[in-house]
């Protein structure tokens, strides 16, 4: 293993790989949950460490598991997860598990954490599929709380709960309900790719221009 392989698998879901920006993954509650920070944190914590707890246990006895019942073994590590999340939210913070209502318990059919499973944890190191998990965790943390702070400090004009603005300021009702959702993430998307386009851009006239140096 290179030393640097694990931070790269780290670093690749938080921006590269991210699961909402890159992959659109996880849509469903990327929508129905990110009208405030606070639920949005609340179900990246939760989705993480599913993902990161799912992938270490799947990695670890990726040899031991047999071909023919991997996708149902997969998704019975993954529902012992969710559970543990669930009861722990509810314990916790019955306030924010209210508002996140079923979307706790179907993080078992999020399509990111199986496909990690899938396509990552079942093929790799343990080590190396926890920093896959954690990145990926991480970008969907990332996603979810942009989409939740925007809408929250437009829709509310606060943040966390805490007001931002005078009394003056006239909430945008509509970005706390679901075509804000949409129209925020839009937005978010358009940007990611913008950025992403504009770096690509700018790498081919660098390796154009070191061409151009090495033919001179």
């Amino acid at each position: 293993m290179k030393k640097n392989e694990s931070y790269e698998e780290f670093l690749k879901g938080i921006w590269r790989d991210n699961p909402v920006f890159a992959q659109v993954l996880g849509m469903c509650p990327m929508l129905a949950v990110t009208n405030s920070a606070v639920n949005a944190i609340a179900m990246g914590m939760a989705t993480m460490f599913v993902l990161v707890g799912s992938s270490f246990l799947v990695s670890t006895f990726r040899n031991v598991i047999p071909k023919q019942v991997r996708i149902s073994c997969f998704i019975i590590i993954i529902a012992t997860f969710v559970t543990i999340a669930d009861y722990t939210l509810l314990a916790l913070v019955p306030g924010v598990h209210k508002e996140l209502g079923a979307f706790i318990p179907l993080i078992v059919a999020n399509c990111l954490i199986l496909g990690r499973q899938e396509a990552f944890a079942s093929r790799y190191p343990t080590k190396l599929a926890v920093m896959d998990a954690l990145g990926m965790a991480c970008g969907f943390l990332v996603a979810l709380f942009s989409l939740g702070a925007v809408r929250e400090i437009l829709g509310d004009g606060a943040l966390f709960g805490v007001k931002l603005f005078g009394d003056s300021f006239e909430p945008w009702v509509i970005m706390i309900l679901p075509p804000g959702g949409f129209l925020t993430l839009g937005v978010i998307l358009l940007f990611f790719n913008w950025f992403k386009y504009k770096k690509d851009e700018f790498l081919d006239d660098v390796a154009r221009a070191e061409r151009s140096g090495a033919d001179g």
